[in-house]
């Protein structure tokens, strides 16, 4: 059903005050996405520290076969995801 100019402003209009006036009722608590983005902080964290072990275990002379069983993969897959990585200072 085709609406005139009028009736889409009138709408536009009606929309806007609600909007403007509009008052929250449901506050939410934060605590899940605190939670959320303190688990993603020590995901990076432990990531972090898969990469320094792996480049410590590399550095002392570990094969990457060993260093694969320790991820629970292959020693082809372990060079090929951390062999090109390396330490900086944390």
């Amino acid at each position: 059903m085709p609406r005139s100019l009028q009736d889409i402003l009138d709408h536009a209009d009606e929309l806007a005050r609600r909007f403007e006036t509009h008052e929250p009722s449901d506050l939410h608590d934060g605590a899940p996405l605190r939670a959320g983005r303190e688990a993603v902080t020590e995901r990076a964290a432990n990531k972090r520290r898969i990469v320094d072990t792996v480049f410590a275990a590399r550095e002392a002379g570990v094969s990457w076969s060993a260093v694969g069983g320790m991820l629970g993969t292959s020693g082809e897959a372990a060079r090929k995801r951390y062999g090109g990585h390396h330490v900086t200072s944390a």
